[in-house]
Parts: C-alpha cells; sequence; structure tokens
C-alpha cells in the first residue's frame, strides 16, 4: 500500500464504512463478508472492496431485508438477476402486507379513539373497547 492508500485495518474500514467494530465482526461470523489471515504479529489487511460490500449490506436492511436475505442475494450476485429479482419481489409482497396489516392497526386505534369521553366520568371507551370479545379478531 502506498502512503495515501494505508492498509484497511479493521478499525479503518469500520470508519470508512461508517460502521462501528462489532457490526464488522457480527458480519464476519455471518458469513456476509470474509474475515482476512491475520499476519504473524501484525493486522488484518481487509480488501478495498469490503467497504462497499458493508455498504450494501447497511443498504439492504435499510430496505428490510434480514443478514440472512442479503447473504442470499450476495451468494446469487450480479449473474443471477433473474432470482435477485423473485427475492426482492417477496419482500415487497411481505411490506405490503405488512402495510395492510398496520393500515388495520390505525383504523381500530382511530375507532378506539372516538370512543374516549374526556368527562372522566363514564367508563373509557378505549379500554371498553379493547377488552371486547372479538376486537381485532379474524
Amino acid at each position: 500500500m502506498t502512503r495515501n492508500n494505508p492498509p484497511l485495518t479493521i478499525g479503518r474500514l469500520a470508519k470508512a464504512a461508517e460502521v462501528n467494530i462489532e457490526t464488522i465482526r457480527h458480519y464476519q461470523r455471518k458469513g456476509l463478508i470474509v474475515e482476512p489471515e491475520k499476519p504473524l504479529g501484525g493486522f488484518r489487511h481487509y480488501p478495498d472492496t469490503s467497504v462497499d460490500r458493508i455498504r450494501f449490506v447497511k443498504r439492504a436492511q435499510q430496505l428490510g431485508f434480514s443478514l440472512e436475505e442479503i447473504k442470499q442475494l450476495l451468494t446469487l450476485g450480479d449473474q443471477h438477476c433473474g432470482d435477485v429479482q423473485t427475492l426482492a419481489q417477496e419482500k415487497r409482497d411481505k411490506i405490503q402486507q405488512q402495510i395492510a396489516g398496520l393500515l388495520t392497526i390505525q383504523i381500530a386505534l382511530d375507532d378506539l379513539i372516538s370512543t374516549c369521553h374526556t368527562d372522566d366520568t363514564t367508563h373509557c371507551g378505549f379500554i371498553d373497547g379493547l377488552s371486547q370479545k372479538g376486537f381485532l379478531e379474524k
């Protein structure tokens, strides 16, 4: 390595990828990045591509992918775009289901909130509503 580009140790990798060292170690344990061999009496040197790999993992997590799903994506790589597309569509469909579930909860909360009385002289409609048999059951 040159003076302008010092070896990428775990600390430098963490700083460049904007994660902490424990995140890198966790990704190594999960098989998302390779842990380089440690030279006798020295520090491990990571390839520059490790920064992009960590950024990929973090961005995929932001899109809702689990580490196991990200590992699948990385294993498939660029040459299996159809398979990657299928996994992405499955993730999108799952998120769509979660959104629908959250909207159901939001509507139920709105209904319960509308039953609240501010005069505190009657039973709380919210509490009573949650106590009702069949509430939010399918």
